[in-house]
């Protein structure tokens, strides 16, 4: 009878420890999901860990550098905020681009660019990233490149205006593909015209 008793307890014991455990598991993820839910756009696109999760391929790169202008540009974000955004684009840079942007010089353009943008009531309304297949591949000077172009649609004064970058990205020494520069469409439109008229 003894045994019984003792059995029963254990297996009662056990249960109220599974059932208290599961609701503070439950309890911890609807707070992980809450304070997730109040993070900030701006707050949310620096949590990523490029240490860890870089972007695989030359569009999400794109993809994502382009998540950073719409927070440095469409958010009301703090000089902390421009400056630890500033930091995260500067993740995704080539190593040529970084030493031609020294840090101070780099942050003083950007909070300028920031200002601007805010003074003329400018935003980015949308963004379009060329598709995968639309990726142009080439190797040069032992060197992998991919160029990728990207729509952009600006609202300023009511209007909308489109423009469209062309990236250009390199393969880095731990294979990931870092933006090595980038240039209107336009313009080079522009200028293959003028090689073509021989202008």
């Amino acid at each position: 009878m003894k045994k019984v008793t003792m059995r029963t307890t254990i297996i009662i014991v056990l249960l109220v420890i599974a059932v208290v455990g599961y609701y503070a598991y439950l309890s911890s993820k609807s707070r992980a999901q809450k304070q997730e839910a109040s993070m900030t756009v701006v707050e949310t696109t620096l949590s990523r860990d490029l240490g860890k999760d870089y972007p695989p391929t030359p569009k999400e790169v794109i993809k994502y550098y382009n998540e950073i202008l719409r927070c440095l540009y469409n958010e009301e974000s703090s000089d902390e905020e421009i400056e630890a955004l500033g930091c995260k684009a500067r993740e995704l840079y080539d190593a040529e681009l970084l030493a031609n942007n020294e840090l101070e010089d780099y942050l003083v353009r950007l909070r300028a660019e920031v200002q601007s943008y805010r003074d003329n009531e400018r935003r980015i309304t949308n963004f379009n990233v060329a598709s995968s297949n639309n990726v142009v591949f080439f190797e040069e000077d032992g060197f992998s490149f991919a160029k990728i172009a990207c729509g952009y649609t600006f609202l300023q004064g009511g209007r909308n205006y489109p423009s469209s970058q062309m990236y250009l990205l390199r393969k880095d020494g731990d294979k990931r593909w870092k933006i090595y520069g980038w240039e209107d469409v336009e313009k080079l439109q522009e200028d293959d015209t003028a090689e073509m008229t021989g202008e």
